[in-house]
Parts: C-alpha cells; structure tokens; sequence
C-alpha cells in the first residue's frame, strides 16, 4: 500500500508498506488513506516526491534572493511619539511589513517575528524567516514624527 496520509502506527504520508487485505479493502482505500502499490501508482508517488523537492528548491532560492536584498537592511519607521520617547501604541510586525512592501519586498506579517513590542523610539532588530531553512535579520529604526 501507498499511503497518502499519515495513519498511527501504521505508516506514514508517502511510504510504502505491506498491510492485511482486509484492512486495506476495508478500511485504508475507501477513506482515502491509502492506494494500492501499483506500478503505475508508484511512478505517480515517485513524479510527486520529484516535483516537491523541485519546489522546495525553488522556494529555498527565492528566500535567499530575498535574504540577500534583506541582509544589513534599515527599515525606518516613523511614528506619533511624547517627549519622553514613548510612542502612542507600538510598531507591530504588520507596520515593517507594510514599511517593507513601501520599499518594494513583498514580506508576509507573519513571518516576522520581533525580539519585543517596540514602544520607545529608538533601534530594534527583526527577525524575519523567509522558509524554514532561511532567515535573516533586519533593523527597525522607530524616528519620531
């Protein structure tokens, strides 16, 4: 059998196990968690795993790319502040990545992640993970308006 989702002690997404006929006929292929290993099911699995290592390759080099545009970045944020320095609310990762989409890179909110909830004027650091492999750290400089 080929499995297409990961079942408990059984097996896992993608691998290719030997189970009793019963349990594959009765349970694993008519809820869809599994195919039986035929040839051509099994050049179907091996053209999938080669288009998804294509694609993770793929997205490991565009997040580099980007790394590269990102590395030694100062990202200047103005913002409403008193006298003392504090500002009215805080800059959120949404800010940087609206200030960073104003300069040309497209960055997704959530893959920023900030040391701390920036409140006081002054220089931060970010860290933005562009893939699990790939990440780059950028400074926020927060100036008052």
């Amino acid at each position: 059998m080929i499995f297409l989702k990961d079942i408990p002690g059984t097996g896992k997404k993608g691998e290719v196990k030997e189970v009793s006929f019963g349990y594959a006929r009765n349970y694993l292929i008519p809820r869809g968690f599994a195919l039986e290993a035929t040839p051509g099911h099994l050049k179907e699995l091996k053209m999938r795993e080669e288009n998804i290592s294509k694609k993770t390759a793929r997205e490991i080099q565009e997040a580099r790319a980007t790394a590269a545009k990102l590395s030694g970045k100062i990202v200047t944020i103005k913002a409403k502040a008193g006298e003392e320095g504090r500002l009215f609310g805080s800059v959120t990762s949404a800010d940087l990545a609206a200030a960073l989409s104003a300069e040309g890179i497209k960055i997704d909110k959530k893959k920023i992640e900030l040391e701390q909830h920036i409140k006081t004027l002054g220089s931060y650091t970010a860290q933005i993970r562009l893939h699990p492999e790939v990440s780059v750290a950028v400074t926020v400089l927060i100036e008052k308006i």
